[in-house]
């Protein structure tokens, strides 16, 4: 979970063409608040694609906080 103060955050990266969500990374947002688009091998279409920048939360991968 994000601490107070810290300023990298989490986010998935979704192919453009297949839609699939393979790859995750953490980005800075005070560095980089546009949405992030990088060129990445995708395993299903066998070439690189462009995958661009989405929310973590994906339900079953959401960490959920402790009590």
């Amino acid at each position: 979970m994000a601490k107070k103060g810290e300023k990298r955050k989490l986010i998935g990266l979704v192919s453009e063409e297949s839609g699939e969500r393979i790859y995750y990374t953490t980005k800075n947002t005070m560095n980089t608040p546009d949405k992030l688009s990088l060129r990445k091998y995708s395993p299903k279409l066998r070439k690189h694609v462009v995958f661009t920048e989405t929310k973590k939360n994906l339900g079953r991968n959401e960490v959920k906080p402790k009590k």
